[in-house]
């Protein structure tokens, strides 16, 4: 009688034939796998065993295009998801209203949220005992394009630190609310999310300009552009309903 498969092995992928594929297509594979498998659980609990597991692969090929080991392999999956998610930061030819133009470019950085679950939390989640100052930098250097993005959307060459902070952390409560919202189960409808993403940083722009003469400026500007329709024109009149 043949004996019953263990728990642990009936939930252990299935290793794949090993296929033969061009260097730079099996390159690509691998941190693709590598990148499931790093959100999915601790980087410090995936081995790569498991990545050459999932991949159909072996471990020793795995160790031919990633000499440094699983640290090597999870600096390419990192820059990986960080080159495509800069990207996003940009919507070529949109006309609008500079909100619905910022609304452009957040369904643009949802859809990449959306599409590649895994990526982008192997990108953002910090912690990990496999986290050196070349990560952490991975990540910054996708902070600091998104500011730059920003801020040129903006229409400011030269920022000062105040309207500099309020980008910054404009773009922190963006991280923030898409780690949340794949945490939740994407419960929020991206259309209402990215929506409340404009009014926050609308919100946010108009409490720094109360303080920065530069931010005045860019608001003022900014809202000359805006009609009753756009997101800034709505999110007015409903602040008006409620009596501010």
């Amino acid at each position: 009688m043949a004996a019953t498969p263990s728990p642990a092995a009936a939930e252990r992928p299935r290793r794949t034939g090993y296929r033969r594929l061009p260097v730079q297509q099996r390159r690509e594979q691998l941190i693709a796998v590598a990148l499931e498998l790093f959100a999915a659980r601790p980087p410090e609990d995936v081995s790569l065993d498991d990545v050459a597991e999932a991949a159909g692969a072996s471990r020793p090929l795995v160790y031919r295009y990633f000499a440094g080991g699983k640290q090597q392999l999870y600096e390419a999956a990192l820059r990986s998801a960080a080159s495509e998610l800069t990207t996003r930061f940009t919507v070529a030819a949109f006309t609008g209203t500079p909100t619905e133009q910022l609304g452009a470019v957040l369904h643009r950085y949802f859809d990449f949220v959306d599409e590649h679950a895994a990526g982008y939390g192997a990108l953002l989640r910090g912690g990990s005992v496999v986290e050196t100052a070349r990560t952490s930098a991975i990540v910054d250097d996708v902070r600091r394009a998104a500011i730059r993005r920003t801020l040129r959307h903006l229409g400011v060459r030269e920022a000062g630190p105040r309207l500099t902070l309020l980008v910054r952390s404009w773009i922190s409560v963006v991280e923030a609310s898409a780690i949340s919202w794949l945490d939740e189960g994407r419960q929020i409808p991206v259309d209402s999310l990215c929506e409340w993403l404009v009014d926050q940083f609308v919100v946010m722009a108009a409490a720094t300009a109360v303080r920065d003469d530069q931010t005045a400026e860019v608001l003022h500007r900014w809202l000359q552009l805006e009609t009753d329709e756009s997101p800034a024109g709505v999110l007015v009149s409903r602040l008006r309903d409620i009596g501010m």
